[in-house]
């Protein structure tokens, strides 16, 4: 019995109804959501943190690959090559102690940063730099962080806000300016 961690992929804006379709058929499913404080105070106040994803915990040869693509909204499980990829027990665990360090953080994304905070990018080709958070973007989930470049210049960045960590470190205002 070899028991892995699989990503399986939903239609767009469905993961609400195939999470509870296959935890319905008895699939060990992990769905990561966040709250959210939207712009329209009626609208969702939980949302997918990887939309149209979500993992399952399966033995696909007691399963069957068929079975995740014939459930209602799912589009099947991620595969390269023609093979599932498999999802590492430590990943998971990385981001169940991620997502519960955001609700512990009030479902603030960006836990309670304020402008002129140093940073870390995370993801994307800036991966590894330090910057001073700006500002959370209206409407969605990104941020404007300044990241300092040569001859000590402040270059404006828009990013994921799920991108960048809250960096090491006192507040640095010294000689910075806001005017963006």
């Amino acid at each position: 019995m070899s028991v892995h961690w699989y990503v399986l992929r939903s239609k767009p804006r469905k993961e609400e109804t195939l999470w509870r379709q296959a935890s319905i058929r008895g699939v060990d499913v992990f769905y990561p959501r966040i709250k959210v404080k939207p712009v329209n105070p009626r609208s969702r106040k939980l949302r997918p943190y990887f939309p149209g994803y979500m993992f399952v915990k399966v033995d696909l040869e007691e399963a069957g690959l068929s079975v995740f693509n014939y459930i209602p909204y799912a589009v099947g499980l991620i595969c390269f090559g023609g093979e599932p990829a498999s999802i590492s027990d430590a990943f998971i665990f990385a981001l169940r102690r991620r997502l519960r360090g955001i609700d512990e953080a009030g479902g603030e994304l960006l836990g309670g940063l304020r402008r002129g905070d140093p940073v870390r990018i995370q993801d994307g080709p800036f991966a590894g730099y330090e910057a001073l958070f700006d500002v959370r973007l209206p409407g969605n989930d990104r941020v404007r962080v300044l990241l300092k470049m040569l001859s000590d210049r402040y270059v404006p960045v828009e990013l994921e806000a799920a991108g960048i960590a809250k960096a090491n470190g006192s507040r640095s205002h010294v000689g910075l300016q806001y005017a963006v």
